[in-house]
């Protein structure tokens, strides 16, 4: 063993060691209980950030743990590696995506390498890879045949940017989620997924995800959206037209005082095509976005279109407007508006004049101020004739009874959630597996010629999708007919790919069908981790395509995640100037020197090349257009990759934000370089003889008590709670101790051996690398991947005696030391015997003396 701590030759040693011993590749074993660990998969942007090195290095802790348990572990790594960024560094580099990606997963994945992180490479994926994407194309044809697959063209979210079509997920405050590009609202044709044919189950089954934050189950209720109501047809004076709605509050449609269509609706298009004014307003509503957050924020517009709409119960005629807040896609692209309670028919009624007429009283006869706002608060229905005097509750039932029995109703459940749009206008992307064929219409590709592979080898203009211009990819022949047709040219949503990747892991090298038997044995994922971020998109799709395989046969259970951990994101202070101009220059942590305060957070800073002040801002999330980004790949070469690793677990729990502190690495370095160096020393003084438990001192007994209280709040902490920082925190207490212990004799030097072995088991899964050759050092031939996790001896955690708190009125006057057996009388005794007690119990009567076995004695005196 070296007597100084080298992370670098520790590493690389270790490394050599698991790579020769293939020591992380695993394989199925019936007899063994399985644990499948897994943190999603990152996108091959070029290098690992600092979110990376925290999320894997999570998945790896709790890995590793598991496999102390003597669980058969499964920890795989692969990449997510089609999607928009690496069409723009083609077009910034003059490289082709797919070679701009794979250079990016070698690259990263030797940086993956040295973080020590214990994955089976062998069943490494790219999803960008035929042999991947072969599987997603067969099970849309699939689906396709079952009708859960089907083509139309809708008002879709465009992003005029990237060219593309985004799902209402991907539209964050108006705006497109990767270039923050204002989305407008484009017609065209789009594959669709019937996520909504598994709504009901995706609800239902939420309440069975007992291992996943409630706050991402609470997100994925309200984004799913059911809701019971009531469809009442209106109709268009004149013509008789139907005009649907679907609402909720059938209460207050005897509030009605307008109907609003979407701009797309054919009464709409209709109307637009006889006046000029009102062509103009549909264009102005097209370069809208369609989702909800746009409708939400953007200014409500509408126009009257001179038409009526006949009131289902009374017969009063309504005035119909185009409004730009209403979606086609929604309902029937027609909504009733009852301006005195709902807030945005308030507001639109209000800049248009119309009647705002209130129906709903408040159930205590309060008196609502409709020039204000709206009362949206259910009641008791007032002017609402043969209705009058009901509570929102009971009218609901009664008139939705009144419309079923005159076919102008009836009620109906909905949901927020729309089917899954799949399309993207996108070059990278993996081909949708359809053809156009002018006599047979749309004809799935059949299985002999999956995959229909993406051509690799193309240069991006950033206008248009190369395989839109290359007719050597989209002319083919029709399967069914033989004649010429036409290979659809949009490629899939990159959502679909991650959907259901990690099922993909457990026998990537099947090369017959998506899944195999395999899938059955590792699946449901025992431990999925990510961010929060992804609560809706991703985990609601995998979700929707674990259900899909499952009903096609290729899995079983119901469900992809037994139990998801959502990290938190890492955080550090920002540092920039201003021009005078307005505009922010940032400046990363290598540029300025940060002077702190007593307690090492920042207070001020200093260009490092000149001195000048610069500004300090707020801590912020770690990125690029932020400057404050630290680069792993420096950080493991300066202090290792253990360093790293103990800094992130350490420094906060792993659902909460982790904030960046340079001090606090040099720390977590500091701790290893000690830990090294007992060890070295106690290693230096010869071989250990055999523990006898039954001899030890009270010194002795001491440490072993407090190495077995370590190894049970470590092993809670870590296997149960997953707070990794204050397993950390009683390792580090329990080195202390070690530090302060006298190991004289044989019997010294193995309790010594016991606690250091200690330690380095409970490290074991954070910093895996020191701890490997700690191990050795400490004697042990067997390597450390292959020993339990250490348990904690209940006969070692006995006291035989106990610290007890003397209080007097209350207030704390010393500690005393007696037996855990001791009678009450001796501890009061004790308790009045103690000099710095006596000083109190000067010139006063003791009342009483109440004593709390194994805690406090409190002396009550006047």
């Amino acid at each position: 063993m070296q007597e100084q701590y080298s992370p670098q030759d520790v590493e690389q040693q270790t490394q050599t060691d698991w790579e020769q011993q293939q020591s992380f590749r695993v394989s199925e074993d019936p007899g063994k209980e399985k644990f499948y660990c897994l943190a999603m998969f990152p996108y091959p942007s070029g290098r690992l950030h600092m979110g990376h090195v925290r999320n894997y290095t999570i998945g790896d802790v709790i890995s590793r743990y598991q496999r102390m348990q003597g669980k058969n572990v499964l920890q795989p790594m692969g990449w997510d590696a089609f999607g928009l960024p690496a069409e723009n560094a083609a077009i910034q580099n003059k490289v082709p995506p797919a070679k701009w990606t794979r250079d990016n997963i070698a690259y990263m994945r030797t940086q993956l390498k040295r973080l020590g992180l214990g994955y089976d490479w062998s069943r490494e994926i790219a999803t960008c890879d035929p042999d991947y994407y072969r599987w997603e194309q067969w099970l849309f044809t699939r689906l396709y045949k079952k009708g859960l697959v089907y083509k139309k063209t809708s008002p879709v979210n465009w992003c005029p940017h990237d060219l593309t079509v985004l799902a209402n997920e991907q539209v964050i405050d108006g705006k497109c989620w990767r270039c923050d590009t204002a989305v407008v609202r484009k017609d065209i044709p789009q594959w669709f997924m019937k996520i909504t044919a598994y709504a009901d189950e995706l609800l239902a089954e939420i309440d069975n995800l007992t291992g996943w934050p409630e706050q991402v189950r609470t997100m994925q209720r309200n984004w799913i959206g059911k809701s019971q109501g009531v469809e009442v047809a209106f109709s268009v004076k004149d013509t008789g037209e139907p005009l649907k709605v679907f609402t909720t509050r059938p209460d207050t449609l005897m509030g009605v005082t307008y109907v609003a269509v979407a701009p797309e609706h054919p009464i709409a298009q209709r109307v637009g095509k006889q006046f000029a004014n009102i062509a103009a307003f549909l264009q102005e509503c097209a370069q809208m976005g369609t989702s909800e957050a746009v409708l939400e924020t953007m200014e409500k517009k509408g126009m009257d279109t001179g038409l009526k709409a006949v009131h289902p119960i009374s017969g009063d005629l309504l005035p119909i407007f185009i409004a730009n807040f209403v979606l086609m896609g929604y309902g029937e692209g027609a909504v009733m508006s009852v301006p005195a309670h709902d807030q945005r028919d308030w507001e639109f009624a209000r800049l248009y004049g119309l009647p705002i007429m209130q129906v709903i009283a408040p159930d205590n006869a309060a008196q609502v101020n409709l020039t204000v706002q709206a009362f949206t608060d259910k009641g008791v229905l007032i002017n609402s004739g043969e209705f009058t005097g009901l509570s929102s509750l009971q009218a609901f039932d009664a008139i939705a009874t009144y419309l079923n029995k005159r076919n102008k109703g009836k009620t109906r459940t909905t949901y927020r959630l729309r089917d899954w749009g799949v399309s993207r206008q996108r070059y990278w992307g993996a081909p949708i597996p359809m053809i156009n064929c002018a006599k047979c219409g749309v004809v799935p590709v059949p299985d002999k010629d999956l995959p229909v592979i993406l051509p690799e080898e193309v240069k991006i203009d950033g206008i248009t999708s190369p395989i839109k211009r290359m007719a050597s990819f989209y002319k083919t022949r029709c399967p069914q007919c033989g004649g010429a047709a036409e290979r659809e040219t949009d490629t899939f949503d990159t959502f679909m790919e991650s959907s259901w990747y990690f099922a993909r892991f457990s026998g990537p090298d099947n090369a017959k069908g998506m899944l195999d038997a395999r899938a059955n044995y590792w699946l449901p994922v025992d431990q999925y981790i990510g961010g929060i971020e992804h609560a809706i998109l991703h985990l609601l799709y995998s979700r929707f395509y674990h259900k899909l395989m499952r009903d096609a046969g290729l899995v079983t259970c119901n469900e992809p995640f037994t139990n998801l951990l959502t990290q938190g994101m890492v955080v550090a202070p920002t540092f920039y100037r201003e021009s005078q101009e307005g505009k922010k220059h940032y400046f990363g942590p290598t540029d300025v020197h940060v002077n702190c305060d007593e307690r090492g957070r920042p207070k001020n800073a200093v260009l490092k090349r000149d001195g000048d002040a610069v500004i300090l801002g707020n801590i912020e999330k770690m990125s690029k257009s932020k400057s404050n980004g630290v680069d792993p790949q420096q950080l493991i070469e300066q202090y290792g990759a253990d360093t790293a690793r103990l800094f992130v677990m350490f420094a906060s729990p792993p659902d909460q934000s982790l904030e960046w502190s340079d001090a606090g690495v040099e720390g977590a370095n500091r701790f290893l370089r000690r830990l090294w160096r007992m060890v070295y020393e106690h290693v230096q003084k010869g071989s250990i003889t055999q523990l006898h438990v039954s001899g030890l001192s009270e010194q002795q007994k001491t440490l072993r008590r407090q190495t077995h209280e370590t190894i049970a709040k470590c092993s809670d902490d870590i296997g149960r709670r997953f707070t990794f920082n204050t397993a950390i925190a009683a390792v580090m207490e329990l080195l202390n101790a070690l530090a302060k212990f006298d190991a004289q004799g044989e019997q010294g030097r193995a309790v010594l051996q016991e606690s250091l072995e200690a330690i380095v088991l409970l490290l074991a899964p954070i910093v895996p690398h020191i701890t490997h050759q700690l191990w050795q050092a400490l004697g042990h031939q067997a390597p450390l991947l292959s020993v339990r996790w250490p348990q904690a001896e209940a006969a070692a955690m006995v006291r035989d005696t106990i610290e007890m708190a003397v209080q007097v009125n209350g207030k704390l006057r010393s500690l005393i030391k007696v037996a855990t057996d001791a009678e009450r009388k001796f501890v009061e005794d004790t308790a009045l015997a103690d000099d710095n007690v006596k000083r109190f119990l000067e010139g006063v009567a003791i009342v009483k003396i109440i004593v709390v076995p194994g805690k406090i004695v409190n002396i009550v005196v006047k």
